[in-house]
């Protein structure tokens, strides 16, 4: 492909795909009763059959991008080479470096290659210094894939591991839940549409029926496949909105009401996004899935983030009807890159994400136990700002030597 990819194929031939007979057990997170992982993408929503041939396309991004990348791409070997299927990849050089060279973040041609793609891969994007002539950040891609790719869902599961300490007081496996936030409108619709003066700037939040329709659709498939909130077992999907206040937030607990009617086997809850930042801190085991807007999804997923060991921990999924990428949810922290210090299991848990979303749920369940093992029997170990003790290599080396059956 032109304008900055480069594929490299890795086909082995004698490849079957996956047969749909194989068992999807879980990593030992769920219940006893049930089979299936909690973090798993909802068949429901439009998720693929596998193809034959794996067809990804890879952006390194910037920063600790490429590191995180790299050691996803490594576990992706392995995990083929188990599963017996082959696997494409392309690679798209993207984000604040490729603005700083070219002066475009995505090159020509770049979103119709990531459309056929059955998945992308995503490093973290953005360096410090590269800014636009009025001084924002250059270089960003959220905006372009998630319009020009309409991945309308980002879903972010939480989950505290064995041998990770949260930021509260609960243990492995008492926090395990998905937010699912919308990707396409809400306040970061006016991402740089906005008016403004000198003295003063406003920014509009959209809410429209069809674009809740479709993600909380999403929450309540997703929560059929999963097998319930710690605590009680209860699968439920928990609207947060500010309704109270905001005719916009009324409009998406109305229509979250008008969908929960049809998931009559699935609990509905509502709760106001200030009660919901105290009760995942306070009784986080309490939740199953939840459903936000754009804005407050990506600051109550970062608070989330903390109970389970910090940002490392957390890959996401964007999914849209036809594709989706996957992503850590964050920065490209460019004072530690190039230097093998950067926890890589965001990129790898990204990775299960879009195995899944590809159709490969058994491999996507393979990497997750594989990280959990690791964890679980010391060999990852994180310090308190979430860096592994033996840097990069050593988790990817841990995690693929757990990989086998």
């Amino acid at each position: 492909m032109s304008g900055g990819a480069a594929e490299v194929p890795h086909v082995r031939p004698e490849s079957a795909a996956q047969s749909e007979a194989e068992p999807r057990s879980g990593s030992g997170s769920g219940s006893g009763a049930e089979s299936q992982p909690r973090s798993r993408s909802p068949e429901g929503a439009a998720g693929p059959q596998p193809s034959e041939l794996l067809d990804l396309v890879v952006i390194p991004g910037d920063g600790i991008g490429p590191e995180l990348v790299g050691s996803a791409l490594e576990v992706l070997e392995r995990t083929a080479a188990l599963d017996g299927f082959g696997h494409r990849v392309t690679t798209i050089e993207a984000g604040a470096g490729a603005y700083r060279s070219t002066g475009r973040a995505l090159p020509d041609g770049a979103l119709e290659r990531l459309r056929t793609a059955d998945g992308v891969l995503k490093g973290p994007v953005g360096l410090p210094g590269v800014r636009h002539p009025d001084g924002t950040e250059a270089g960003l891609l959220g905006g372009l894939l998630r319009l020009g790719l309409d991945t309308f869902a980002n879903v972010r599961p939480m989950r505290l591991l064995p041998g990770v300490t949260g930021g509260t007081r609960h243990g492995a496996g008492e926090i395990d839940y998905v937010l699912v936030r919308e990707n396409t409108e809400g306040l970061y619709l006016s991402r740089g549409a906005g008016a403004a003066t000198p003295h003063a700037a406003c920014d509009q939040l959209m809410i429209t029926r069809a674009g809740t329709e479709r993600v909380v659709r999403y929450a309540f498939s997703l929560a059929r496949g999963r097998a319930g909130a710690p605590a009680d077992g209860v699968r439920r999907v928990t609207c947060v909105d500010k309704s109270n206040v905001l005719r916009s937030y009324a409009l998406f607990r109305r229509v979250f009401d008008e969908v929960a009617a049809e998931y009559p086997d699935i609990a509905a809850e509502h709760l106001y996004a200030d009660a919901a930042a105290h009760d995942l801190v306070a009784r986080p085991q309490c939740f199953d899935v939840l459903v936000t807007e754009n804005f407050l999804g990506d600051v109550l997923s970062d608070l989330g983030a903390a109970t389970v060991g910090g940002l490392g921990m957390c890959g996401s999924l964007n999914a849209g009807v036809h594709t989706s990428y996957a992503e850590p949810v964050h920065g490209s922290a460019p004072d530690i890159a190039g230097r093998g210090l950067a926890n890589p299991l965001s990129q790898i848990l990204s990775l299960a994400l879009l195995l899944d979303r590809a159709g490969r749920h058994a491999s996507g369940d393979r990497v997750r136990g594989a990280v959990e093992s690791a964890l679980a029997d010391g060999a990852v170990e994180l310090d308190v700002r979430g860096r592994p003790a033996g840097g990069t290599a050593s988790v990817t080396s841990a995690v693929c030597e757990r990989l086998a059956p």
